[in-house]
This record gives C-alpha cells, sequence and structure tokens, in this order.
C-alpha cells in the first residue's frame, strides 16, 4: 500500500486551534473527541489521497488542485503533491465558503 507523508500547513493548524480552542470552554469531552476525529481523518489521506472531491467553491472558479474530506461539520482541505498530501484549511461547512476558500487559496499560492 503507497504511504504519503501528510504535512499540515500553519494555516490548518491554527484553524484547528481554533475549532477546539472554541468548544473547550464549553464542553472538554467534546473538544477532545473532535480533535482526534479531525486529526485522524487528516491520518487517513496518508493511505487514501485521493478519496476527496474537489470543493465546488474552488471548481466553479477554475480550481482544480484541491481536494476536500469532511469531519462532522468541518471540511479540510488539502491538495496532493507527488508523495506528500498539503492540508491547507479546516473550515466549518455551515459558514459562507465561497469566499472563504477562494481567499484561503489565493493565499496558499502568494
Amino acid at each position: 500500500m503507497k504511504k504519503y507523508d501528510v504535512i499540515i500547513s500553519e494555516l490548518a493548524e491554527r484553524d484547528i486551534n481554533e475549532i477546539i480552542t472554541y468548544y473547550i470552554s464549553m464542553n472538554m469531552e467534546f473538544a477532545k473527541k473532535l480533535y482526534a476525529k479531525i486529526k485522524a481523518k487528516i491520518l487517513e489521506l496518508s493511505i487514501l489521497p485521493e478519496k476527496g472531491r474537489i470543493p465546488p467553491e474552488l471548481e466553479k472558479n477554475g480550481i482544480h488542485d484541491f481536494k476536500e474530506i469532511i469531519e462532522g461539520n468541518y471540511r479540510i482541505i488539502y491538495s496532493i503533491h507527488g508523495k506528500s498530501v498539503h492540508i491547507l484549511t479546516v473550515v466549518d461547512s455551515r459558514r459562507n465558503l465561497d469566499e472563504i476558500l477562494v481567499n484561503k487559496v489565493i493565499d496558499y499560492f502568494e
């Protein structure tokens, strides 16, 4: 089975930390479980990086270099480079993602 390196960007780490920090004050156990689920989902990409889909918001803007997988209400956006998977961001799917994703992807390329 092909194994890919998973690289989590500083932006994605910040996103995850903000998500978990938000929930810690309300429910520590939920925050811990959510963190474990997000990290496990990310680590799955080391074996199955092609399992995601192109985010529709990016596809309609002609951006096809990224994929996404879902964990609960969160979208994990990533790209594949050779034998590496690069996690770009983790965003709440309940937010308006058109502007958020396009801006984050543009920032990633700059």
